[in-house]
């Protein structure tokens, strides 16, 4: 696999050794403290870098401050803006299709992830990794959330066969190659994190740091959560499909033996009529069960429709600073 350069030669070349790449959607009131944590921590390690603002649409002034961050860094700091808000994964596809690095690292902007943290993953990397995922090892959030959380990571571990701690970490870090392979994948619906460890040879994740939201409000609903899953489990393995199909099976072959006792119970008992509510019971079990396979059916069909529109993940406004998509 294709190494990346080294500091140095990136350092004399035109070319930024690290990319950082941060979706925004209505982050006005982080914007500037990242900006500072980002520079005060970046200009202080020997590489040479670029940060690459994506404004999913926000209906603040986020916009406003990255378009003065460019002014005042126009070297360093460039800029996307979509028309609406698309996601934060079509978001980050997007800062993916302009980066100019060698390593590219993914970083959230609401600072609950210090950026602080980005040296330990390029670190990690120059050691020989493909991808570095941040793992937050002491959460700052509910018990609400962390307990499904636990539940997807596992999940996902034994979906892909690559066990992390931390699926929902976006503190994470790739080789150029790796991003160049995502670059080449254009479903419109994806989940990052997955996506680059099936190319990817050598996988690790470091214990990062993780803070409490101070600014700002958290873009991700339970809804936008459930969205999220379905879009990994659906795009990334028929597991539920199976799960579905073995688990119709078993009903099937219960309702068989159950009626197979219901008949001999009626030619040793005679006509009976209490346990008309036990049948109701168990129709309701296997209507509910239809619909839901039918439903996950619909899922998968759904995502097939929104492949063969081929429409585009996201839609750029404006540009700041020399962007080129592939």
């Amino acid at each position: 696999m294709k190494q990346a350069t080294s500091p140095v030669e990136s350092s004399t070349g035109a070319s930024p050794y690290v990319s950082v790449v941060i979706p925004v959607y209505n982050e006005e009131e982080n914007l500037p403290e990242l900006a500072r944590r980002l520079f005060a921590t970046l200009d202080t390690q020997p590489y040479s870098y670029e940060i690459i603002f994506v404004d999913d649409g926000s209906a603040d002034r986020s916009w406003e401050i990255i378009c003065r961050l460019h002014q005042e860094h126009p070297e360093k700091v460039r800029g996307l803006q979509f028309i609406r808000n698309f996601g934060q994964h079509p978001a980050i596809f997007a800062g993916f299709q302009a980066v100019h690095g060698q390593v590219i690292v993914t970083l959230d902007a609401d600072l609950q992830n210090p950026p602080e943290e980005i040296p330990k993953l390029v670190a990690k990397i120059e050691e020989g990794y493909d991808t570095v995922g941040g793992w937050r090892e002491i959460r700052q959030d509910s018990f609400f959330r962390r307990l499904p959380s636990a539940f997807i990571n596992w999940l996902m571990s034994k979906v892909t066969g690559v066990y992390l701690r931390d699926y929902g970490c976006m503190l994470r870090a790739y080789r150029r190659s790796v991003i160049d392979s995502i670059n080449q994948c254009h479903e419109s619906t994806s989940f990052i994190p997955a996506l680059a460890n099936s190319f990817a040879r050598r996988i690790t994740e470091v214990p990062v740091q993780h803070a409490e939201r101070t600014r700002g409000q958290s873009k991700y609903s339970l809804v936008k959560l459930i969205r999220l899953n379905f879009d990994f489990m659906t795009g990334f393995s028929h597991l539920p499909i199976h799960f579905v199909g073995v688990t119709g099976l078993l009903i099937a072959l219960a309702g068989l033996g159950f009626g197979v006792f219901l008949m001999l119970r009626r030619l040793w008992v005679g006509p009976e009529v209490e346990g008309v509510f036990t049948l109701f019971a168990i129709l309701f079990v296997f209507a509910g069960l239809q619909m839901f396979g039918l439903a996950l059916i619909g899922e998968y069909v759904g995502r097939i429709y929104r492949e063969v529109r081929h429409r585009p993940r996201f839609v750029v406004r404006e540009e700041l600073g020399e962007v080129e998509r592939g």
